[in-house]
């Protein structure tokens, strides 16, 4: 196959490599070459920064990416080597500083290109940091981030709800396996008080952290068996704890329908989470020495305002009392004078009620008798006056009575149906009628009818 590749009949010119320009380089001559140029270039070493991805470490030696987003829309990247010994050098200054190296933080690192040829790729081998370039970076996010949140209202949000005066119903957001769940348990136990705890594991750092506290807090806020949320975590670097720093949380915790109070680090910390909270405190300790303190001033509140109300009720029993026994005696002495005065009116009365009783009797017979004699008078003078009028009303009911009239005369027709005719335009040609008279009935047959015109 190969000699299908060449013309038999193409002579092949022997003399082609020396009529080429330049020289010809094996690669890991190539990776020298590269090496050198990247020494000359940057003899003194180069600073560079970009924000830390694809971290990892192995045998002590510490890999990470630095990446960038260009002006196109994608991403630069350069490989970072961090050696065993140089990461125990710097190990001190990161601590004492507060950074810690994670993915997503920006720093500004110090090293030396090195083209390696084995993987065919340049990276910088890392031998200090500017611990300022970090911190400064996180500040002025969390800086921005304020203002943003102020500016959308959510800043006091939280603030503005109000807090029970006996939060007893603590929803914990904090890692089951921290000192910081110990020390708040511990404190809550020690007070004594009815508190029952609600806690939801979470990470405090870490990439999944800020999620995972972020849907704590939302979940927390939708049951309505809370009284308050309680977001802690223990010290830490200035790095760990900007999870805290985060817009979720921080708007989670101004979207919550439940106060939010924080106990993040150490005294001097301050998270933006702590920012945007009901109350924060220094520490969980603190957090949960604050939410004690404020159930014993209710019970503290509730006791006093209660021996004040016995004490009130005290006195008023006594002034009650004392009053009472004046009214009694008062009541008693206007009771006796009022009977006094009562059973004299009643003398009185009754002697003038036997008096007018005896006359009254004497007068209502002589009118009975009075009545008497007139009724007897005239008594046959209204029975003949009554007898004549029954007469007058009988006659009259006779004169109206149908058959009276019939005896006259006059007779009643009725129709096939039974009805009363009172005009021809009653009945029909051949219909049957029956005629009633005083003494029977006569049925006949209509044979024709002439209508009379009777507006003659």
């Amino acid at each position: 196959m190969a000699d299908d590749l060449f013309d038999e009949d193409e002579e092949w010119d022997d003399d082609v490599e020396d009529d080429e320009p330049g020289t010809t380089y094996s690669v890991s001559e190539v990776a020298d070459t590269i090496n050198d140029v990247l020494g000359e270039a940057f003899d003194r070493g180069i600073w560079v920064w970009g924000e830390i991805t694809g971290l990892s470490t192995k045998n002590g030696h510490t890999y990470f990416s630095l990446v960038e987003a260009t002006s196109s829309g994608g991403k630069a990247q350069l490989s970072v080597n961090l050696w065993a010994g140089v990461m125990t050098k710097l190990r001190p200054l990161l601590k004492r500083s507060g950074v810690t190296l994670e993915n997503g933080v920006k720093v500004r690192v110090f090293g030396s290109l090195d083209f390696y040829a084995p993987f065919g790729k340049i990276s910088l081998n890392m031998r200090d940091i500017d611990p300022r370039f970090t911190l400064g970076d996180i500040a002025l996010q969390r800086e921005e981030l304020i203002r943003r949140l102020r500016e959308s209202g959510d800043y006091d949000r939280n603030r503005e709800l109000e807090l029970s005066p006996a939060p007893l119903r603590v929803g914990v957001v904090t890692s089951e396996s921290s000192a910081a769940w110990a020390d708040f348990r511990h404190e809550i136990e020690r007070s004594g008080l009815g508190f029952h705890l609600r806690l939801t594991d979470v990470r405090v750092q870490g990439e999944s952290a800020v999620r995972d506290v972020t849907t704590a807090i939302r979940a927390l806020g939708l049951r309505d068996d809370i009284d308050v949320i309680a977001v802690v975590r223990g010290g830490g670097s200035r790095a760990e704890l900007a999870t805290f720093d985060a817009e979720e949380i921080a708007r989670a915790i101004a979207a919550s329908p439940v106060p939010v109070v924080t106990g993040i680090g150490h005294e001097i910390d301050t998270s933006v989470a702590d920012e945007v909270a009901y109350e924060r405190f220094k520490t969980p300790t603190a957090c949960a020495a604050g939410l004690v303190e404020r159930v014993n001033g209710f019970v503290t509140a509730t006791e006093d305002a209660w021996s004040s109300i016995a004490r009130l009720a005290t006195d008023a029993l006594a002034e009650s009392n004392g009053s009472l026994r004046i009214m009694a005696n008062q009541i008693a002495s206007r009771t006796r004078s009022a009977v006094e005065r009562a059973e004299e009116r009643l003398g009185f009365r009754s002697t003038r009620l036997r008096t007018n009783v005896a006359s009254s009797i004497v007068a209502n017979e002589v009118r009975v008798l009075s009545g008497r004699d007139r009724l007897r008078r005239r008594l046959p003078q209204v029975l003949e006056r009554s007898s004549l009028q029954i007469g007058g009303l009988e006659a009259r009911v006779r004169l109206l009575d149908p058959r009276e009239l019939m005896k006259r005369g006059w007779s009643v027709t009725r129709s096939s149906s039974g009805a009363v005719v009172r005009s021809v335009t009653d009945v029909g040609d051949g219909e049957q009628l029956t005629t009633q008279l005083a003494d029977g009935t006569i049925t006949s047959t209509v044979g024709a009818m002439a209508p009379e015109d009777v507006r003659k």
